[in-house]
């Protein structure tokens, strides 16, 4: 009998930029460094420690999944270290050892090797993982909580916290000059939005996310934030403020754009990210959660396969 291999493809079109999986995880891990200095630069030691540590726990699940599978090793294609990078980058500087671990299993083991791994997740691991995390132990998750002993000279409040629970008027000293620079609290890597931009940026010039995804994401979050602004701008904050606080620019360079779990047609891209940036700020203003991104895009993971159905008419072909 002849020896064959059995070859699993998905529908077309097909896209290749021509880069391979590990210069496309080491260069998203280069894209997020002015995020991750600037946050190494604001929290000190605990937030540097937070990142080895996720970094190095996330290649270890991911070696001992390889060696229980009996797959080969993958540590070294760098998957796994931006895995853990981009999930330190959304947890503050103080989150015990035993969370950073217990989040590297859930988006190493659950998130991504479960169903095969590289490629074969229908969800972000980071954000699975995260979602666990926060429904967890949304105490330790807590910014205003868990960043309290900080002194950063600048007002110390979690932006999205303090809108949630007092309204516009808690949210008057922050300007979208200083939100921009980083003069919030937040994620390690989430809080200063001219590093995430500027990331972004390289990722989309590079060719190594969808452009298309980020910005109808960034669209879909400023139309619907203008649209309560409008409604009530008293108690609902301006679209600029809700482009530049919580995990807003992260999610739409580093998350949303994931491969597995976005879709590739035209389209359904746009539908993909002006929908999950419609449902986030739907979560932030009358929902039970301060931030509403990782519910957002992980609703859409769930939509992405029938999103990805919508496709053009073949050429020639009748009605």
């Amino acid at each position: 009998m002849h020896s064959q291999k059995l070859l699993i493809g998905s529908h077309a079109p097909y896209w290749h930029n021509g880069n391979s999986v590990t210069s496309k995880s080491y260069n998203i891990m280069l894209a997020a460094l002015p995020a991750v200095g600037m946050g190494i630069y604001q929290y000190g030691i605990p937030a540097l420690a937070v990142i080895t540590f996720s970094i190095s726990c996330a290649m270890l699940w991911e070696l001992i999944m390889n060696i229980a599978m009996k797959r080969p090793i993958s540590i070294g294609d760098g998957d796994a270290a931006a895995i853990g990078l981009i999930l330190a980058m959304l947890l503050p500087a103080t989150t015990p050892w035993w969370i950073v671990l217990t989040g590297t299993f859930l988006a190493i083991v659950i998130g991504k090797q479960i169903f095969g791994g590289l490629g074969g997740n229908p969800f972000n691991p980071i954000l699975v993982a995260f979602a666990i995390l926060m429904l967890s132990w949304k105490n330790y998750l807590d910014f205003d909580t868990a960043l309290l002993n900080y002194d950063l000279g600048f007002k110390m409040l979690y932006p999205l916290g303090a809108l949630k629970h007092f309204g516009t008027d808690a949210i008057g000293d922050f300007t979208s000059q200083g939100l921009l620079m980083g003069q919030q609290i937040g994620g390690i890597g989430a809080f200063c939005g001219l590093g995430l931009i500027i990331g972004g940026l390289y990722l989309i010039l590079r060719g190594y996310i969808r452009w298309e995804i980020a910005f109808s994401f960034l669209i879909g979050i400023f139309v619907t934030a203008l649209l309560y602004n409008i409604s009530n701008p008293d108690k609902y904050a301006a679209p600029m403020f809700h482009l530049l606080t919580g995990y807003t620019l992260i999610g739409a360079f580093f998350l949303a754009t994931e491969d597995s779990s976005s879709p590739v047609n035209l389209v359904p891209m746009l539908l993909y990210g002006a929908g999950a940036g419609i449902f986030t700020v739907l979560i932030r203003n009358i929902g039970a959660f301060v931030d509403g991104v990782v519910l957002a895009v992980l609703i859409f993971n769930v939509a992405n396969p029938l999103l990805d159905k919508i496709r053009p008419k073949a050429l020639g072909k009748g009605i």
